[in-house]
């Protein structure tokens, strides 16, 4: 059985540290250490994104139509499903990337993806890599894709609208109880959303308070017996996971599987910190809420 979306999503996230802007005596760095080139709003002409994020990002910007390779989870926009699909994001087919003939690929700055931004710029490809794994790494990214594409200006506007976004869906819910929320992730081992995770941080913005959110790991294994004695108020899942749990004898021996509070979240919408943060926090506010409307 495949990972799920969200599962997959999570993994990545484990193996994130918050990204921070940093200067070289030239410009901008990215999260490799490497200077960011200033570019315009025609060069880079032929742009490969292997990172969903970066791929979201870079169609909102009026960049989608220099986007010449994406992965196999790039399915957002719906215009980026045109964009020819050159494998994974994690690991990258190097020779697959070069055969795009890219003059700039944005990767995601994993330990694992190291090794193809070296080869990528020895081949003598500009490389950007980013994390973007957390509000404040999407924001930073968002800036310097526009900062490597020409489209600072648009960037501006993107980063101003997602956070005004969040903001409303803060303040919608910010004066409301906060129901205690286990956010399962998978199982067999099973997986939640701590601390460390995005999901976290979108959780909180909803008005929700994450009963694993003392634990630093962004994706930490749990116990079934330490779900039982955090004894949350509602439960979160995505549609193949809500169903196990509502069909899983030992899964009844949490309060809120007993009571028929699994809530089913949208996963495709929320498993990543791109431009709609703002729907994704909105859509897991009236799943936590039922009646508010942000």
């Amino acid at each position: 059985m495949s990972l799920p979306r969200l599962a997959i999503a999570a993994l990545l996230i484990a193996t994130a540290c918050r990204g921070r802007e940093a200067h070289s005596a030239t410009g901008f760095t990215d999260d490799f250490g490497a200077e960011v080139r200033a570019g315009t709003r025609d060069a880079p002409a032929r742009i490969v994104s292997l990172n969903p994020a970066t791929t979201e990002i870079l169609f909102a910007l009026g960049a989608g139509a220099r986007v010449v390779g994406r992965t196999h989870w790039d399915t957002a926009p719906d215009s980026a499903r045109a964009v020819p699909d050159l494998g994974p994001g994690i690991r990258p087919n190097v020779e697959a990337v070069l055969a795009a003939r890219p003059d700039l690929v944005i990767l995601y700055a994993s330990d694992d993806d190291r090794p193809a931004a070296r080869q990528l710029a020895a081949a003598g490809i500009p490389v950007l890599a980013l994390k973007t794994d957390r509000i404040d790494q999407f924001q930073r990214a968002v800036r310097l894709v526009g900062l490597a594409t020409g489209e600072n200006a648009a960037a501006g506007v993107v980063v101003d609208t997602v956070l005004a976004s969040l903001a409303r869906v803060r303040a919608a819910t910010h004066a409301l109880p906060r129901p205690r929320v286990f956010w399962h992730v998978w199982d067999s081992p099973i997986y939640t959303i701590g601390r460390g995770s995005y999901l976290d941080e979108l959780l909180a913005t909803a008005g929700g308070a994450n009963v694993f959110g003392d634990l630093d790991a962004p994706s930490p294994q749990v116990s079934l017996e330490e779900i039982v004695r955090r004894d949350p108020d509602l439960i979160l899942a995505g549609p193949e996971g809500a169903a196990r749990i509502r069909a899983s004898a030992p899964w009844q021996g949490v309060r809120a599987v007993r009571e028929g509070r699994v809530l089913v979240v949208d996963t495709m919408l929320v498993g990543r910190p791109s431009v709609r943060m703002g729907e994704a926090a909105a859509s897991l506010a009236r799943l936590l809420h039922p009646g508010v409307h942000p």
